[in-house]
């Protein structure tokens, strides 16, 4: 009897998710390693990659196992979670997710793999959702802008003072706190206000000392006690002052309240967590912010503004693109890239679904259960220390407070605990009747209550001149899609609008659009992770803290660095919070004067926009012709700021898609002047497995999940930006109140592990993969890469190529040659690709009039081919305009994307037929996608700036 080759234990644990995630047969391998004239995977890496930064694949990780055994494992870890009712609040509160929401869109892959909106055409849906956002933040905050999301409260309200310090006419380097603002938001505005040189004074706002000589002040509304404070005479003194007034405000309370624009304030931001989006043990969750119209050129982030098409129909787009860092650099406002999309999304979605009347009921029960509550206690004996209240009290506990927190835990409550003589709990959508009784019983467990008879004698608390009285939400989006048929409709409709993962390949260099599973993102959903408050007592989040451990490990061993910190919520934080810890290490060992950067020219806008708002000085070192770092630049300018050198940022592979050789001698030279190395991880998919940054001479880097890591882009967020050091700076790594008072390092994000609830992803991933696949993964990743690089250079010159002319995970097709022969740009080349179903690759970065392309991993060849097939028949296209086939003013690019309603006209007047204008290739007559608008006008956008949907009596 013929013995099996692999026993059932072996047939068992192998995972056959390798093949799933890498989209390239082995046939195929070996067919482009062909093309690309090498033998062997081996070969080809070693032209690929310098010898002297090679390692020796992951030896500490686990291998692969199955995708049901990962699941199973993940859920055994997640089950150690304990199934507390949290009334914390401080920022966080249980909300129902509608389950059309759920089903359609935190799990369609149709919204959660998008790319960010920068590509309007391809983007309709996610766009008018997100003009949904900012339309309904405008309208609860009674501000005249806001923009598509920030990254949570706490980082929000960062941004919201230096916007202060920048808008106010004030001289003042003070920043006034409330001390009733979120202890987590006072910690990241001390943070972000030390390296800038700016002075908070956290003190009581109301009296008359404190409102001198600031430039702005942050209040809380409601506070974190739960008051309700008339700061009216507060505003008009921080007015008279020339300074500006920033409220953080909770948006389900502004259905009742009174809102800050009408109180007075110039800037709002806040959290919209409990629209629907789950606690997540701290996050994703999208922050906003709202302002005055005349500070929308200094608004951070991402604003969605109305303009037309080619055709003179209406079309959203990203308004006032030239505030991003990467145009600024460092003279950026901000560092901020990432939004917090798709949950911005949701809670948009949760607002439609509800609309205004079902919003306020939500609102007007969360505060009757907590007044009902209230009167309850008194009748019980216990002090309530608040006069006014919307979800939330402080109450006067006395030497019962440990008694009472037993209780409570004993039956499955947590309720927060202000000191040892005071308890404070939030109200919130899920609470009930039934809890209110229950509490009453756990503060006093002989005290009998009749819920009605209570609720009979007790009114709103809310103070008169605070009720809010103006009508809210009359847009149509808010008040038509209230049934789940029409809202399933909805979704349908808008995810119908955009190009994700889920139609077509989107080749976007730098920012990896690769596989999501559907396994990776299945755990995000389970109530063991979803729902969990962030400041639990941490027994409570065993099954958290041990993945989050796990996967600090797993990520110790792919980069070779010792430590790692999961909490930076962006890549953009990430970067912050490295520069953040080589600064606090200067600064111990009492060098604290080192504060040059230096930064490559290529660099990508958020490294010099990072380093200036760490308080250090950019130096620019130049590239040569090749895109590389120049060494001998390099080495004049470390030596030249050698007594003040604190860091240098490099990419690596470089931002132009190369394996620079010279990074082991770059590392050397910045040492050997007492600066540290930071490694820009960006490109970290060219390098898993094959080499190791904390290895070759990076002392810290930051790595982005939401690239190499699997966790989806969101159509623009959420992100998770996790800083790995070398041991020197492990006690620079950011700190929490929550986590243990040994770490030095600053706060960077509002929850002690940032965006917690999507880190399952990259377990699952990294857990599914094992040490052979992700390397597999990288060494695929560089094949198509080549592979593609190679085919298209027989039609378009490729920018930067490494030894032996082969480039890492991603090329850069130069279009100025084209340019400069036929008139069409790189932007008609995008906008034509979109007739051909694809999403454009990254344009004009890093050079201008170039596109960058990266295939990962995750493409199969045929889709790869077609992606090849498409610009080559570009080329040809363009060959027709330079041979004068076609003139520059009509042709297939400058007239693209061509949607279907233009097919149906029967003026057609092109010199090119509609067939190839709308089938340029055969394959698309199988699946064809038809863009929703014609090419946006972009600065028809700019100079009617529209950020918010006109109320139904515009209509009228």
């Amino acid at each position: 009897m013929l013995q099996p080759k692999k026993t059932i234990k072996e047939l068992e644990n192998s995972s056959e998710f390798i093949a799933r995630h890498i989209g390239v047969s082995h046939q195929d391998r070996d067919k482009m390693l062909a093309y690309l004239g090498y033998d062997s995977m081996a070969s080809f890496i070693s032209a690929v990659v310098p010898e002297n930064i090679r390692s020796n694949g992951l030896p500490g990780l686990a291998s692969a196992c199955s995708e049901s055994a990962a699941l199973e494992e993940l859920k055994s870890t997640a089950e150690k979670n304990q199934s507390f009712r949290s009334l914390i609040g401080q920022g966080y509160y249980d909300s129902r997710l509608p389950t059309v929401i759920l089903r359609n869109l935190l799990e369609n892959p149709a919204w959660y793999t998008a790319y960010t909106p920068y590509q309007p055409e391809i983007s309709q849906g996610r766009l008018e959702a997100l003009f949904n956002f900012q339309t309904l933040i405008t309208e609860l905050t009674g501000m005249e802008i806001a923009n598509a999301s920030m990254l949570d409260e706490a980082t929000a309200a960062a941004e919201a003072m230096t916007l202060c310090q920048r808008m106010s006419k004030s001289k003042s380097r003070r920043f006034l706190v409330d001390p009733q603002c979120l202890p987590q938001t006072i910690d990241i505005l001390a943070t972000r206000a030390e390296p800038l040189g700016i002075e908070l004074l956290i003190a009581d706002p109301l009296q008359a000392e404190s409102q001198d000589d600031v430039f702005g002040v942050l209040l809380q509304y409601p506070a974190a006690d739960g008051e309700l404070r008339d700061y009216s005479t507060l505003i008009e003194a921080i007015h008279s002052n020339k300074g500006l007034v920033a409220f953080a405000a909770d948006p389900l309370s502004l259905l009742l309240l009174k809102s800050p624009g009408e109180l007075g304030a110039d800037v709002v931001i806040g959290s919209a967590q409990r629209f629907g989006v789950p606690l997540g043990f701290g996050g994703p969750h999208a922050a906003y912010m709202a302002t005055r119209a005349s500070f929308k050129r200094s608004l951070p982030g991402r604003l969605v503004g109305n303009s037309v098409d080619s055709n003179g129909e209406p079309a959203y787009r990203l308004a006032l693109q030239t505030r991003e860092q990467h145009i600024r650099r460092e003279k950026a406002t901000s560092n901020i890239c990432t939004a917090q999309v798709l949950l911005a999304v949701i809670a948009s979605m949760y607002a439609v679904y509800h609309g205004p009347a079902g919003l306020r009921k939500i609102a007007e029960r969360v505060h009757s259960l907590c007044s009902v509550f209230a009167q309850g206690l008194r009748q019980l004996g216990f002090e309530v220390k608040n006069k006014s209240w919307f979800d939330t009290l402080t109450i006067h506990s006395g030497a019962q407070t440990e008694a009472i927190v037993n209780r409570a835990r004993d039956a499955g409550i947590n309720l927060r605990l202000v000191d040892d003589s005071q308890l404070g709990l939030s109200f919130d959508e899920l609470s009930s009747r039934s809890e209110v009784s229950k509490l009453w019983e756990i503060f006093k467990p002989e005290g009998e209550l009749s819920f009605d008879e209570i609720e009979a004698q007790t009114a709103y608390i809310i103070p008169g001149n605070l009720l809010r009285n103006d009508k809210l939400l009359s847009q149509e989006a808010f008040n038509q899609y209230h049934s789940e048929t029409q809202m399933l409709r909805y979704l349908r409709e808008l995810s119908d609008r955009d190009i994700a993962l889920d139609r077509a390949m989107i080749p976007l260099g730098s920012c990896t659009m690769k596989l999501n599973a559907s396994s990776e993102m299945l755990p995000i959903s389970w109530p063991e992770f979803a729902n969990v408050h962030p400041f639990v007592p941490l027994d409570q989040a065993e099954g958290y803290l041990q993945m989050i451990g796990e996967l600090e490990d797993m990520l110790c061993e792919i980069t070779g660095y010792d430590a790692v910190s999961l909490q930076p919520n962006s890549g953009a934080q990430g970067e912050y919070a490295g520069l953040l810890a080589v600064r606090a290490y200067h600064e111990s060992r009492g060098e604290g004067q080192r504060d040059i950067c230096l930064i490559p020219s290529s660099a990508h806008g958020t490294n010099p926009a990072s380093a200036q708002m760490c308080g250090m000085k950019v130096v620019v070192v130049k590239c040569d012709e090749q895109g590389n770092i120049d060494v001998a630049d390099l080495r004049e300018k470390a030596e030249r700021h050698s007594q003040d050198l604190a860091a240098i940022m490099v990419t690596y592979p470089s931002t132009h898609g190369v394996f620079e050789e010279s990074i082991v001698e770059v590392a050397q030279i910045v040492h050997q002047h007492g600066g540290q190395v930071y490694v820009d991880g960006a490109n970290l998919n060219a390098m898993v497995g094959l080499c190791q940054p904390g290895k070759f001479g990076g002392d810290v880097s930051h790595l982005n999940l939401h690239k190499t890591f699997c966790i989806p882009h969101g159509g623009g967020g959420p992100g998770v930006g996790p800083i790995g050091v070398k041991e020197h700076l492990e006690p620079f790594l950011p700190g929490h109140r929550v986590l243990s008072a040994s770490s030095k390092g600053a706060a960077v994000s509002a929850a002690p592990w940032g965006s917690a609830s999507i880190l399952p992803i990259t377990w699952m991933y990294i857990r599914m993969m094992g040490a052979s696949g992700l390397q597999q993964a990288t060494e695929a990743a560089i094949l198509n890469a080549n592979y593609l690089s190679k085919r298209l250079s027989e039609h378009y010159p490729i920018l930067y190529t490494g030894r032996n002319g082969l480039v890492a995970h991603e090329c850069i097709v130069d279009l100025r040659p084209i340019k400069d022969s036929s008139g069409i740009s790189v932007d008609d080349v995008a906008k034509r690709l979109i007739d051909y179903g694809f999403h454009a690759p990254t344009m004009s970065f890093p050079v201008a009039g170039t596109l960058m392309i990266e295939p990962t991993e995750s493409e199969s060849l045929w889709e790869i081919d077609r992606f090849c097939d498409a610009m080559i028949k570009i080329r040809e296209e363009i060959h027709a305009v330079e041979d004068g086939v076609y003139s520059l003013d009509d042709n297939p690019l400058v007239n693209a994307p061509h949607t279907a309603e233009s097919m149906l006209r029967n003026d057609w007047l092109h010199s090119y037929s509609q067939s190839l204008a709308a089938y340029p290739v055969d394959s698309l007559l199988r699946q064809k996608y038809w863009p929703p608008v014609g090419r946006v006008d972009n600065v028809y956008g700019d100079k009617h700036l529209v950020c918010s949907c006109p109320p139904m009596s515009d209509y009228e």
